[in-house]
């Protein structure tokens, strides 16, 4: 499977080579990158800027929640009647809201909620109960995070 730009057009071997080298340490300088793909430091910064204006990857600080004072994290599994995008979209726009998938399975969509208390969660999902079409919620709390990586590398 070729990972594709929104273009449409496959990323080179280059491309992905950069890709990977920034999923191993996001703050790698391009002179660095470039000794090991074959490309100057300027050349590097232009593909890396190509990449994130085409959405393929974006460059990002991953904090631990916990360490920033937020106390309760959980995924909430949503149950929805009528059409499932709308409802996603205007949960995404619900604040707490980390992440919203749609899903095939017991669960119509999956949102992750970052909060900083029980009663700031259970203001969540009022408000995610709150909006057209959700049918059901379940949710799941977090108790310990055992493994969170995002360096699946390029295909």
């Amino acid at each position: 499977m070729a990972l594709v730009k929104k273009s449409g057009a496959p990323l080179d071997d280059v491309s992905k080579a950069i890709i990977e080298q920034l999923q191993q340490d996001g703050r790698r300088p391009y002179a660095s990158i470039g000794k090991e793909v074959g490309l100057s430091e300027a050349a590097v910064r232009q593909r890396v800027q190509r990449l994130i204006e085409s959405g393929v990857m974006q460059v990002v600080a991953v904090t631990d929640p916990l360490e920033l004072g937020f106390a309760r994290q959980a995924m909430i599994g949503v149950g929805v009647q009528g059409p499932v995008e709308p409802v996603a979209d205007k949960i995404a726009e619900l604040d707490s809201v980390e992440y919203v998938v749609v899903t095939a399975g017991t669960f119509d969509i999956l949102v992750e909620a970052v909060c900083v208390s029980d009663e700031h969660l259970l203001r969540l999902l009022d408000e995610m109960r709150s909006v057209g079409g959700v049918h059901t919620t379940e949710t799941f709390m977090y108790l310990s995070l055992r493994k969170q990586t995002y360096s699946w590398g390029v295909r």
